[in-house]
């Protein structure tokens, strides 16, 4: 790939990020996304064969990030330490990267017609794996008894919240608020609550 091309090739997904995270899949087309990247539509389709085939590069490559903080997650590891960070490191993804988030849930809102096997497959795989490590610390007596998947389930949605409900939070809590640093130190305090034995 030429120079040129990898710099379209960015520019196309980058549109594409900020149209199908405020348009949604459905609500998005291909002359927003040229228009948005600065290219033509003929030229953005010599790239990309379709709107589905953009949406897809996007969602493939943002899995990977969006379950690199999981995957980190070490069984070595000492287990409330760990737990407290993989959700800081949620919570500072929902913070850097919201068109993402909104991207992911977008997808899964309309049943996940792009990623469902994705979901059932890596997702759950990599799901299950943690769910086992979170297990053994609470039946070591490492962390309260809780259950594992819905810990992660919580994290999830405690973390992207702010992310996918920007707009809401923000004018909730009204101007001069910080809701990210605000959301650290109060999910910090829940799960640390939560995780004690």
């Amino acid at each position: 790939m030429t120079r040129i091309q990898r710099r379209n090739t960015e520019a196309i997904l980058e549109a594409a990020l900020d149209v199908f995270s405020s348009q949604g899949f459905r609500g998005s087309t291909l002359d927003q996304i040229a228009q948005a990247a600065g290219l033509s539509k003929p030229n953005l389709l010599y790239y990309f064969p379709s709107k589905e085939a953009i949406h897809k590069e996007l969602l493939s490559g943002l899995l990977d990030t969006w379950l690199a903080p999981l995957r980190s997650l070490d069984p070595a590891g000492e287990p409330e330490r760990e737990i407290m960070t993989y959700m800081h490191r949620k919570l500072e993804m929902s913070r850097e990267m919201p068109r993402e988030s909104r991207l992911f849930a977008n997808e899964v809102l309309q049943g996940a017609p792009r990623m469902a096997e994705t979901l059932s497959s890596e997702l759950k795989d990599l799901v299950d794996e943690k769910a086992r490590v979170i297990a053994d610390w609470s039946a070591a007596g490492r962390l309260a008894a809780v259950d594992p998947y819905h810990l992660i389930f919580s994290i999830w949605a405690l973390t992207q919240h702010y992310a996918d409900f920007e707009v809401q939070v923000r004018s909730v809590l009204g101007p001069g608020r910080d809701p990210f640093a605000e959301a650290q130190d109060f999910l910090e305090l829940l799960f640390r609550r939560l995780l004690a034995r």
